[in-house]
C-alpha cells in the first residue's frame, strides 16, 4: 500500500499550455477549465492554452490559472487511477487553495474567485520584493533577516530559503548572505514582498471574502503552511488561507511532518515538478511523481 500524500504548487509555476493535457484526457478536467471561467466572466482557458506568456505573468491572472491547472490535474489523475487516496494534502502558498478543492472542502468557483481577489489585493499592495537565497543554511538566514529588516517567506528545502522585504532591506540582505558563504542569490520575478508583515493589508481585506463562503472538512487533514499542523476543522482552515498571507511557507516542515507520519511518497498535482524536486532533499529516500509525467503514462 503506498503512504500518499498530495502536494499542489504556487505562484510561479504558470506556464503557456499548462493543463492542455489533462483537458484533452479528460472531458471533466476541461470542464474544471469552463467553471472557472464562468466564475471569472472571461475565458481564462483562452489565456491559460494559448497566452500570452506576459498576460499569464500577471498575479491576478496567474493565481486563478495555477489553481484551474492544478484542479484539472487532479481530476484527469483520479479518473485515470493515477493518483491513490492521500493521508494528507498540502500546498505551497497558492497551492493550498487546490488541495482544498481536491479535497473536497472548497467548491471550484468559490476558489477561483478567491484566488482572483487574492491576486488583485496582491497587486494593488504591491510592495518591496523577494530574494531566493541558495547554499545557505536556515538558521544564518534568520539571523540575517534579523539584521537586515526582512523576513523569511520561504523554507522550501535545506539550503533553498526566500526572504521577502522591502527593496533597500533585500539589497542589505542579499550581501549579508552572499558574505556569509551563499552560493547564489536570485531576485525573484514578483511584485510585492509575499509571505511579509507587508501582505497585512492584503490579509485584512481578504478576509471578508473568506467569511462568505463554504468550507467543508476535507478527506484528509491539510499541513498548513503556517505551522505544519494537521487541520481538517472547517473554521481551522479558513483562518490558514488568511495567516498564510503574512506567515513563512513551512514546506520543509510539512514533507517532515508527512514524512514522519509514514508518508513515502509524494504527488505533485499541478503544472512543473518544483515541488517533486523538493521533497527528495528533504526527506531522503522518498519518491515522487508528477501530474504531466503521470498523464504521459496514462
Amino acid at each position: 500500500m503506498v503512504n500518499a500524500a498530495w502536494t499542489f504548487p504556487g505562484q510561479g509555476s504558470q506556464r503557456v499550455g499548462m493543463g492542455r493535457d489533462a483537458a484533452e484526457q479528460s472531458d471533466d478536467a476541461r470542464r474544471v477549465f469552463d467553471r472557472v471561467d464562468d466564475a471569472l466572466g472571461f475565458r481564462l482557458s483562452d489565456i491559460v492554452f494559448n497566452g500570452p506568456a506576459e498576460e499569464l505573468v500577471a498575479t491576478s491572472v496567474q493565481q486563478p490559472a495555477i489553481l484551474a491547472a492544478s484542479v484539472a490535474h487532479y481530476v484527469a489523475l483520479r479518473e485515470a487511477g493515477k493518483l491513490p487516496e492521500p493521508a494528507f494534502v498540502a500546498g505551497h502558498s497558492l497551492g493550498e487553495y487546490s488541495a482544498l478543492v481536491a479535497a473536497g472542502s472548497l467548491d471550484i468557483a468559490d476558489a477561483a474567485r478567491l484566488v482572483r481577489r487574492r491576486g488583485e489585493l496582491m497587486e494593488e499592495h504591491g510592495l518591496g520584493g523577494m530574494v531566493a537565497v541558495i547554499g545557505l543554511d536556515g538558521d544564518k538566514l534568520v539571523e540575517i533577516a534579523d539584521q537586515s529588516g526582512v523576513e523569511i517567506a520561504n523554507f522550501n528545502a535545506p539550503g533553498q530559503t526566500t526572504l521577502s522585504g522591502r527593496s533597500e532591506n533585500l539589497e542589505r540582505a542579499s550581501e549579508l548572505a552572499k558574505d556569509a558563504g551563499a552560493r547564489r542569490v536570485l531576485p525573484l520575478p514578483v511584485n510585492g514582498a509575499f509571505h511579509s508583515s507587508l501582505m497585512q493589508p492584503v490579509a485584512q481585506a481578504l478576509w471578508t471574502d473568506l467569511q462568505q463562503v463554504e468550507l467543508r472538512s476535507p478527506i484528509a487533514p491539510m499541513l498548513a503552511n503556517v505551522d505544519a499542523r494537521a487541520l481538517s476543522d472547517p473554521d481551522d482552515l479558513r483562518a490558514e488561507l488568511r495567516d498564510h498571507i503574512t506567515a513563512s511557507v513551512q514546506w520543509i516542515s510539512i514533507i517532515e511532518g508527512a514524512g514522519a507520519a509514514g508518508v513515502d511518497t509524494f504527488y505533485e498535482v499541478g503544472p512543473g515538478k518544483v515541488l517533486s524536486g523538493l521533497a527528495p532533499r528533504i526527506i531522503k529516500g522518498c519518491q515522487t511523481h508528477h501530474a504531466e509525467q503521470l498523464l504521459a503514462e496514462a
